[in-house]
């Protein structure tokens, strides 16, 4: 199977073909395999239009949402950055080519082993893994000039997210809406002072943690 060219159709068609122009997303999800990030069973739709189970009820997301994710992030490289639910490591390898630092959190053990295994095989050296609770961020390393959760909370964010962001810093998470699941981000301004943004529906996996909600 020639899993280049569906890499190359998988951008184009779903990402390009839906008006996402940042050239470094696109250029970073043309490079990175994404069939090892799931079970070997289900390589063969890894570039489909689709969220894929990836083990513990867990899924790895739509191409075309993680493009979005990242690119509405508005990286520019020198970035700190947390990412919230890496689960098999796919968003986490992007975000390591696109990025200064990544700090990735996995609540499972058994996602978060062997997604270790395929940064450092992609020679990932500047992302930081933990497992815990994600909800809570990681608040040694704070604050960060992004922050990107993979895991729909309640109405609200997590508190402990908001305060480990700079003035300027945006957070990328799903939140539950009235109608259902939307993406939001949401941009510092001040101490207290916080833009949000409602982006497009989604649907995630619940963000399971004490301030997941």
């Amino acid at each position: 199977m020639d899993y280049a060219q569906l890499r190359k159709r998988m951008v184009e068609e779903q990402i390009v073909g839906r008006g996402l122009k940042d050239t470094r997303v696109l250029d970073v999800m043309r490079r990175i395999p994404r069939h090892l990030f799931v079970d070997p069973g289900l390589a063969h739709q890894a570039y489909g239009d689709s969220a894929l189970p990836i083990g513990e009820a867990q899924t790895i997301s739509q191409p075309y949402i993680v493009a979005f994710m990242l690119s509405s992030l508005a990286l520019k490289g020198s970035e700190k950055v947390l990412e919230i639910g890496m689960g098999s490591g796919y968003l986490t390898v992007l975000l390591s080519f696109l990025v200064k630092k990544v700090y990735a959190i996995e609540r499972l053990r058994s996602l978060a082993i062997p997604a270790r295994q395929l940064l450092d095989q992609m020679d990932c050296q500047n992302v930081l893994v933990k497992i815990f609770d994600g909800s809570y961020g990681w608040s040694d390393a704070a604050p960060f000039d992004a922050i990107v959760v993979s895991a729909v909370a309640s109405e609200k964010p997590p508190a402990p997210l908001l305060e480990q962001l700079i003035v300027g810093g945006r957070l990328i998470i799903p939140l539950v809406t009235e109608k259902g699941q939307h993406l939001y981000r949401i941009t510092r301004r001040g101490d207290n002072d916080f833009q949000s943004e409602r982006l497009l529906g989604c649907s995630f996996v619940k963000l399971v943690g004490r301030n997941g909600g």
